[in-house]
């Protein structure tokens, strides 16, 4: 019997957790269906942007994501002590985005109405702002709204209803940095591992794509994924990103890549130049902006290999 939440999302334990979802059907979540021809490759948009909508919605950040054919992987990280600081006014506005919420909340929200609120019902509103405050930190929430999303869509394309998912997501704890590095660097690789993409810079709709290009237009870090650990910055900044390195999280998804793991039909070519130099940096700057993974890398790559 599978396991409450409650019992494998732990916040005391680590914030980070990998999740996935498969869809049931033989008509695929994306990709082509090899028996009727017709192409689905236009669902994978649809997952990325609400996706990333959702990572700005919820107190739930995006460290790392792939949205394969028949199924999608997500690396999250759950920060609660910032959504203990949102206000009532900010709480009911995320909340607004994703459904109506109570008549209350909706009169709160509008600031005439809101001076005309007895005491009684501020202190409902304010019961129903902490339980939602409580969503936008919880990963259930936050998966069961990307999920239903995907899954009205496709049935309305399919004109069809029905189970779209197949039973709940899976979700896997990362309890240390090499666990996290590790299965962000599995996850970015799933295309490669697939032979549906040659390089991870290449793979369409997955969390490396994205950072590979912005890196590649000079911006350090995509907006709407989790930051990795800055060069240089504050203590509290630092807190605030994955802990490690750019440079050195794309070397080891290259250099995992490079291996022919068991069961998987694709790896990046031995052949390809290091994955800094196809984004166009120099020999210097890789030397100046890496600082390798040292002790761990052996681990990590134990891991992803």
């Amino acid at each position: 019997m599978p396991l409450p939440r409650s019992r494998i999302v732990s916040l005391s334990d680590t914030p980070y957790y990998h999740c996935i979802s498969r869809c049931v059907r033989r008509a695929y979540l994306c990709g082509k269906d090899k028996l009727t021809g017709k192409s689905y490759e236009h669902r994978r948009e649809w997952v990325e942007e609400a996706l990333l909508k959702l990572g700005q919605i919820f107190a739930i950040d995006i460290c790392a994501y792939a949205v394969m054919s028949n199924h999608t992987h997500v690396v999250l990280h759950v920060d609660k002590d910032r959504v203990k600081q949102w206000s009532l006014e900010e709480i009911f506005t995320r909340w607004h985005k994703l459904y109506k919420g109570t008549l209350l909340s909706q009169r709160y929200m509008n600031k005439t109405a809101r001076a005309e609120i007895s005491d009684y019902e501020m202190l409902a509103v304010s019961q129903t702002a902490e339980v939602y405050r409580a969503r936008l930190y919880d990963i259930s929430w936050f998966m069961r709204v990307l999920n239903e999303g995907i899954a009205r869509q496709a049935n309305k394309e399919d004109n069809c209803t029905g189970r779209f998912w197949e039973g709940r997501y899976k979700s896997q704890a990362l309890l240390d940095e090499a666990a996290l590095a590790a299965c962000m660097a599995y996850v970015d690789l799933n295309p490669v591992r697939a032979k549906i993409a040659k390089t991870p810079e290449t793979s369409c709709y997955t969390s490396v794509k994205r950072r590979c290009a912005a890196l590649k237009a000079k911006q350090n870090q995509p907006d709407l994924l989790m930051p990795f650990l800055a060069e240089s910055g504050s203590e509290a900044q630092q807190h605030q990103t994955l802990p490690f390195h750019l440079p050195d999280y794309l070397w080891l998804v290259d250099v995992t890549g490079k291996f022919h793991r068991k069961g998987k039909r694709g790896a990046i070519s031995i052949h390809q130049s290091p994955i800094l130099n196809r984004l166009g940096l120099s020999g210097n700057q890789w030397l100046n902006e890496s600082r390798r993974l040292s002790k761990k890398s052996t681990l990590i790559l134990n891991r992803t290999g």
